[in-house]
């Protein structure tokens, strides 16, 4: 049975408490998610269904937030039958069948929503879909309060991309050169740059999207790249997770092992805490 279970049931405050002990260097992720999900759980009647498209390089958080997301929306998680996981080479590998991957698309989403109006789906790596695949469900994500009889406006489109990771560490870079705090960062410091930057980039998947064009996109949520204190924060994460006892001298290592970037500062993880828990398996 489909449940569309609040986050005021859920309290928001749980969601809040996991996404800060859990995802690290994310503080405009954490506070814009809480944000929009919480907005649009207490909201009876949205006019459109809620769309977030998570952009960062590899390894800074993203599927890890659409997880807790997912878990946090149904019980279950991805593991729920209400909440649908696409992965673009996988699902869409080949140009010359759009129209066949347009189709079934539409079709997917209108049987699921018809089942569970609450029913999430989560697009992971966007940056390799090819241009104009997911136009196809733009009616669904606009404020039409039905589409052939289906209302999607209670559905949460989520999207995950590597597109936009050169701006974001951009502007990261120029706050931290200025010496500013990577906290002083703000949402309207990056979000017009991605949007444009996604609109314009061909390997975006959202490459003059109509998904963007129509501003059907709710929030651009930047991912900053990883310093060395977060990945060594992965670390302890991932020992704890693992119910070992937390040793420094490990955590130095593993965080020592990994490559930074740029060649001259090495401030950012170039795969974040990507490969952590793999390294922790050799000491």
């Amino acid at each position: 049975m489909c449940i569309f279970l609040s986050v005021l049931r859920l309290a928001p405050a749980a969601l809040k408490l996991e996404l800060e002990e859990k995802l690290f260097g994310q503080h405009l992720a954490t506070e814009v998610i809480l944000k929009a999900l919480t907005g649009f759980k207490n909201n009876k009647n949205p006019k459109k269904p809620l769309t977030l498209s998570l952009h960062g390089w590899a390894g800074t958080g993203k599927n890890f937030v659409s997880q807790i997301v997912a878990e946090h929306l149904h019980s279950k998680g991805l593991r729920s039958n209400f909440v649908h996981l696409f992965v673009s080479t996988l699902h869409f590998p080949h140009e010359q069948q759009i129209k066949l991957y347009q189709d079934q698309l539409q079709g997917w989403i209108r049987g699921n929503v018809s089942t569970c109006a609450s029913s999430v789906f989560i697009f992971d790596e966007m940056d390799k879909l090819h241009p104009g695949v997911i136009d196809a469900i733009k009616p669904f994500l606009d404020y039409y309060e039905q589409v052939d009889g289906v209302s999607y406006r209670k559905a949460i489109f989520i999207f995950l991309s590597n597109a936009g990771g050169d701006l974001i560490t951009k502007i990261a870079l120029d706050f931290w050169r200025a010496g500013r705090k990577r906290e002083d960062i703000q949402l309207k410091d990056l979000e017009p740059v991605l949007s444009v930057g996604v609109f314009n980039n061909k390997h975006s998947g959202l490459w003059h999207s109509g998904l963007i064009d129509r501003n059907l996109i709710d929030y651009f949520i930047p991912f900053l790249p990883l310093e060395y204190r977060h990945v060594k924060m992965c670390v302890r994460a991932e020992m704890r997770a693992r119910g070992s006892a937390i040793d420094e001298d490990i955590v130095t290592r593993v965080a020592d092992e990994m490559t930074f970037f740029p060649k001259s500062e090495k401030i950012y993880s170039d795969k974040g805490c990507k490969t952590v828990q793999s390294r922790l398996d050799f000491h």
